[in-house]
């Protein structure tokens, strides 16, 4: 499994459409083979900051994610929303193992 935490922060007047945008996202991605779960999370003090949990099954499996439509039009979608560039942070699995994640 890989882990992929996206942290971005939006601007005030794009909180509600970043939320709407990252939900569709989040809703076609967990249909794709190669993602186990695609979490939404948004800072509880800060309503502008929000942090995408994606996990994936291989290692292979976020650049597949990355050719989707769904992920492209997010992409294109949010980027105009962001106050900052967003950033990622890729964690290695290590419990549960794989039987742990759907």
């Amino acid at each position: 499994m890989v882990i992929v935490h996206v942290h971005v922060h939006v601007k005030a007047e794009c909180v509600d459409m970043f939320r709407e945008a990252s939900i569709e996202n989040a809703r076609n991605s967990i249909q794709e083979p190669g993602i186990a779960r695609f979490d939404v999370i948004q800072q509880a003090d800060d309503p502008t900051r929000f942090v995408l949990v994606e996990v994936y099954r291989t290692p292979d499996d976020p650049a597949h994610h990355k050719k989707t439509a769904h992920y492209q039009k997010w992409a294109e979608t949010v980027t105009d929303m962001m106050a900052a560039p967003r950033r990622k942070v890729v964690f290695d699995n290590i419990f549960p193992g794989d039987e742990g994640w759907g």
